[in-house]
């Protein structure tokens, strides 16, 4: 549920941020058991995992995930005011 400025109190404020961070905390769990799945599928096919490999992933994925959602910037200059008045003389 989103929150206007204008009735955001603190108590809102301190729950969005908290539902926030648990989302987080979940996709960050779901991705490191998503690692432990492959690994240990890698390990019982026969495959070395170097333990120093290991050490270069993170479950904290930041190049797809957008915590804070999607902001676009549009720069295109605006086109111009449709007209939506009808300039006619109506016969009463």
């Amino acid at each position: 549920m989103a929150t206007s400025s204008a009735t955001a109190t603190p108590t809102t404020t301190r729950r969005s941020s908290s539902s926030n961070e648990l989302i987080a905390n979940c996709v960050i769990y779901q991705t490191a058991l998503d690692i432990t799945g492959v690994v240990n599928q890698l390990v019982a096919e026969g495959q070395v995992v170097d333990p120093d490999d290991l050490a270069t992933i993170s479950p904290y994925i930041r190049e797809n995930i957008r915590r804070f959602g999607e902001c676009v910037l549009d720069t295109t200059t605006p086109e111009p005011a449709v007209t939506t008045r009808l300039d006619i003389v109506l016969d009463s």
